[in-house]
């Protein structure tokens, strides 16, 4: 995908018209161009730097895209509702290659979460966050929390269909960005595929580290990270929840690129920060839609 079609999907995805930095009539602010060409749009309810987590919610969320994913796309549904249950909700681009999100290497978009953190908790006061990622997103913060000291800024990690312990398929068989083992257009694809040297090295000392609590939330229609049992954590259950939807509502057809629009899968990220010592309950039910 070029810089010029991410532009313009952008663009569509926000109203169908070409995006004007400088319309007075845009009420929110102006989205600001990065060097990288990806537009900085936030999605609705999220980075409004002057919020302060409120006691019933002390812990600010960090959204973290998937690959290929910008973070006004990933999280335009799941971000308004966890503002309204009254959330301070953050969000970044990350992982930028060629224009594209989330495609370069893993370990060095975890380095830019880190940074993303350490500037929350300062506008925040806050002393920890709670992330929630999708595929990527659920699985690279691993790599900041073992290995970059950020499990001390961590209370929570919520992935939804995360990669952590890569995919025996294609991370996006359409682009071919994911078809090659030494791929400069995509490091992260080739860092997604299972038995990957960086999946290797993620996965060496174990599945958690002391500290975060750990939800994992899975689909059985998952098309993308697969097997979808390949995304679970193995951990005590003080520690680590596994859900698959399906065991609660198993008509939920939701698959990979669709899960964080889910309703159900929205109210099972409410249920996990919810939790104060522990993931998510695995005994909660969700209505199902």
């Amino acid at each position: 995908m070029t810089t010029v079609a991410l532009s313009l999907a952008l663009g569509a995805f926000l109203g169908g018209a070409p995006v004007a930095v400088a319309a007075p009539a845009v009420t929110v602010a102006a989205p600001a161009v990065t060097v990288t060409g990806v537009l900085d749009v936030p999605p609705p309810g999220a980075n409004d730097w002057s919020c302060r987590p409120s006691a019933a919610h002390p812990y600010p969320v960090v959204l973290v895209p998937g690959t290929f994913e910008s973070m006004a796309k990933n999280w335009s549904t799941l971000s308004p509702v966890l503002k309204a249950a009254g959330y301070c909700v953050y969000s970044l681009n990350y992982g930028v290659t060629n224009g594209v999100p989330a495609t370069g290497p893993i370990a060095e978009s975890a380095e830019e979460l880190a940074v993303f953190v350490d500037r929350v908790l300062k506008a925040t006061k806050a002393k920890q966050v709670d992330l929630v990622g999708h595929s990527q997103g659920g699985m690279m913060p691993r790599h900041y929390l073992a290995f970059l000291k950020g499990a001390r800024h961590v209370h929570a990690l919520v992935g939804i269909a995360p990669s952590n312990h890569g995919t025996q398929g294609l991370v996006f068989p359409e682009s071919g960005l994911g078809s090659s083992g030494d791929n400069v257009l995509c490091a992260a694809c080739t860092d997604q595929q299972a038995g990957s040297p960086f999946l290797t090295t993620l996965n060496s000392g174990g599945d958690t580290v002391a500290g975060p609590y750990y939800t994992v939330i899975s689909t059985v229609y998952d098309e993308v990270v697969t097997p979808y049992t390949s995304q679970a954590l193995d951990g005590a259950p003080q520690q680590v929840t596994n859900i698959v939807l399906q065991d609660k509502c198993p008509l939920d057809p939701i698959e990979h690129d669709q899960a964080p629009n889910d309703p159900v899968v929205h109210q099972w990220v409410l249920e996990a920060l919810s939790q104060r010592t522990g993931p998510a309950d695995p005994d909660f039910e969700p209505a199902c839609a």
